[in-house]
């Protein structure tokens, strides 16, 4: 039976059962293998890939649907990879234009590194912000933040929600209440009774992501930053670079540039929200 050819094998839509393959798709590309995270997206989102002929994953992406469940407002789009032996094929756009096209009118998002970047540009993806990627070892030059922070509690949930809706711009319950199991670390700020600040820390290979971090201002901000970093070894985020604060204080606290990735947006000129509130995804995979 002779082998079929690359744009003949079939789209589908992966589950769980194929994180495995995503993982080891992740690592033949030299990304960590982060299966903690591919079982968030392949549960909480929906998941392409095309299988190949001789084992594993051609190429593979996961999209997370925010806003009316059923009539998605916006769909963030992530974990765009191909095998390395399939590169330069022309699959990767193949991918794209297929989720594109199963998206119909909805909006999308995605974080783009500068080699994905021309691919998305080519589709009709627009360039509508920055993120910068810092990491390191944690260590807090200066004074104790003044705000004060506390781990999440049950009763948290609503009132995160609340605020996450409000600055994200849009509901995506359904990935906040999967942080407390996702994560290590869930920590609120909380005045006169009403949720001002939260952030989570999930692990991630030899690190910790925070994200998201939604806060009030700066300096909250700074405090769910330093209470996170206090039960962990090594810090990693996705800061928007209009936060030029914030980026500054972690660069002063140990962690280091690594790199940067374009936001960009397809159908809407700017992503909904507040982004002085938004300092920081829970991942660019993920929005």
């Amino acid at each position: 039976m002779s082998t079929p050819s690359l744009p003949a094998l079939p789209i589908r839509r992966l589950t769980l059962r194929d994180l495995t393959d995503c993982a080891d798709l992740s690592e033949d590309r030299g990304w960590p293998r982060e299966e903690h995270k591919w079982g968030l997206l392949l549960t909480a989102g929906k998941g392409y890939g095309i299988d190949a002929p001789d084992g594993g994953l051609v190429t593979a992406c996961v999209v997370t649907e925010y806003g009316t469940p059923g009539r998605p407002d916006l769909g963030a789009i992530g974990m765009v990879l191909v095998a390395k032996r399939y590169a330069r094929q022309g699959i990767g756009r193949r991918l794209m234009r297929h989720v594109v096209a199963e998206m119909g009118l909805t909006p999308l998002t995605l974080h783009a590194t500068p080699y994905g970047r021309p691919l998305y540009e080519e589709l009709g993806f627009k360039v509508t912000g920055r993120a910068e990627m810092v990491l390191g070892h944690f260590v807090l030059r200066g004074p104790e933040p003044q705000v004060a922070t506390r781990p999440a509690g049950a009763e948290d949930l609503a009132g995160i929600i609340r605020l996450d809706t409000e600055v994200f711009g849009l509901d995506r319950t359904h990935m906040v209440t999967r942080l407390p199991a996702f994560s290590d670390q869930l920590r609120v700020v909380e005045e006169n009774g009403r949720i001002t600040g939260y952030a989570a820390a999930w692990p991630n290979m030899d690190t910790h992501v925070v994200g998201p971090l939604i806060a009030r201002d700066t300096e909250t901000a700074k405090a769910l930053v330093t209470s996170l970093a206090a039960c962990t070894d090594r810090l990693r985020t996705d800061i928007d670079v209009r936060h030029q604060e914030l980026l500054s204080w972690v660069k002063e606290c140990g962690l280091e540039s690594v790199g940067f990735n374009d936001v960009m947006t397809y159908g809407i000129s700017e992503l909904p929200g507040d982004w002085t509130r938004r300092f920081a995804p829970l991942s660019v995979a993920a929005g």
